[in-house]
């Protein structure tokens, strides 16, 4: 299985109305599309200018044809209205010496992920308005892909569906990040994703695969217990949450 997201701004303006043209014209475009499994936008808790569009495939062919076959790039087209203007600006210098300004057109960011581990491979149709998403991002010692892997299908996901309101759980990594994993789980609803945190499963879970961890983050590790105090890097765990608006599987 494989997995794109594909992030994007969205105009405050429009962020009613990109639902609707998402339900109305991609899902239907996605669902004839070979190979494409489950299609949702999903809106970040923390801005909500920030969309996701989420898509299981049934292998990185079938994404990469649609991709290369040029629907992605038609839908992308028919969304411009409905995404945010770049906040960048190219400055140069004219033949007459005279300064000109041309805005840099903003590409959403897309993330090409192969589904390593699977709590299930059959998506039901999400519950529009509760469910949630929460995307972990982990940064691996060089070589510890296997045994991540390993740890979190024998002992993450089975563990993680015992939790209530956890309905879905995946482990990918990225096609160009070496050590970098994301788990990816899908919820009932924020408070279900609240509560699992809340209640320390979230820190139990990791313990079992913290050795994996880099390097650097098992260091910032050692000095906060040494210490007390926090300590910030650039592999740091990473927690995002997202409220699905709307889906649907095929």
């Amino acid at each position: 299985m494989f997995m794109r997201l594909v992030q994007v701004r969205v105009r405050p303006e429009m962020a009613e109305s990109l639902p609707v043209m998402y339900r109305e014209k991609i899902i239907p475009a996605l669902r004839n599309s070979p190979g494409c499994l489950y299609a949702s936008l999903i809106r970040s808790v923390g801005n909500p200018e920030e969309a996701i569009s989420m898509t299981l495939w049934d292998s990185q062919q079938h994404a990469e044809a649609y991709e290369q076959g040029g629907l992605f790039q038609r839908l992308l087209e028919e969304a411009r209205p409905y995404l945010a203007e770049t906040s960048e600006w190219r400055v140069q210098l004219s033949k007459d010496f005279t300064l000109q300004y041309q805005p840099v057109v903003e590409e959403p960011v897309v993330k090409s992920l192969q589904v390593t581990a699977e709590s299930s491979s059959a998506l039901s149709a999400p519950d529009h308005g509760r469910m949630y998403v929460r995307i972990v991002s982990v940064h691996l010692k060089p070589g510890a892909k296997e045994e991540f892997a390993r740890l979190y299908a024998a002992e993450i996901i089975p563990a993680l569906l015992e939790v209530k309101g956890c309905r879905y759980a995946f482990l990918t990594e990225g096609i160009e990040e070496r050590n970098e994993v994301l788990s990816i789980t899908i919820w009932e609803n924020s408070e279900a994703a609240t509560l699992y945190e809340q209640a320390g499963v979230f820190r139990h879970l990791q313990a079992k695969v913290e050795h994996t961890y880099s390097d650097l983050y098992l260091w910032k590790l050692a000095v906060e217990k040494q210490s007390g105090k926090t300590v910030s890097t650039t592999d740091d765990l990473h927690v995002k949450g997202y409220n699905v608006v709307t889906g649907s599987s095929f």
